[in-house]
């Protein structure tokens, strides 16, 4: 199976981010802290990803609806003329 440039770089940056959540999961379970500050760590660890997910989804979303237009106006162009 061979990849493109895009998605070796897509899945490059997937598991390091992955492997960067795991990390900092560990790293809080571990840390010398009461439970309840730790939880409270890890909460707001997750919602600041999740915001952060959804940001850069949709600026994924964006940028491949621009590609799209751009295909089917090339197209459009192409082929009508």
């Amino acid at each position: 199976m061979e990849y493109d440039d895009d998605t070796q770089v897509i899945n490059f940056i997937s598991g390091l981010l992955l492997g960067a959540i795991l990390g900092v999961g560990v790293a809080l379970l571990t840390a010398p802290q009461p439970g309840r500050r730790t939880r409270r760590r890890i909460q707001r660890a997750a919602v600041d990803l999740r915001e952060n997910a959804t940001d850069r989804w949709d600026d994924l979303a964006d940028d491949v609806k621009g590609k799209v237009d751009d295909a089917i106006e090339h197209a459009r162009k192409r082929f009508v003329t």
